[in-house]
């Protein structure tokens, strides 16, 4: 029986580079998300009392970014959005 030679390599820099601007585009997404739900909320809550914003605003958030928001944050968001705010979520990209 014959026997073949099989090389393999792996090019951790271009692995690294592919991760990272796959993550960058998770996180761009993400940022676009919550600024469209913010700003559906802000249309559809303006005028509202923070207290009622707040707990769909907390699941909204955890629907779109899969985790919490701290208290200030959301109380911070709400307000926003009581006064009819406009939101523009900006990702940092990874380097």
């Amino acid at each position: 029986m014959a026997r073949s030679s099989v090389s393999l390599s792996f090019d951790m820099n271009g692995f690294k580079r592919d991760m990272r601007k796959a993550a960058n585009q998770m996180v761009g997404n993400i940022a676009r998300e919550l600024s469209t739900m913010l700003n559906g909320m802000s249309r559809e809550f303006k005028g509202r009392p923070v207290e009622e914003i707040k707990p769909v605003l907390q699941q909204r958030w955890k629907r779109v970014a899969d985790g919490s928001i701290t208290d200030p944050e959301l109380t911070e968001y709400a307000e926003q959005i009581a006064a009819g705010g406009s939101f523009s979520i900006k990702a940092d990209k990874l380097s």
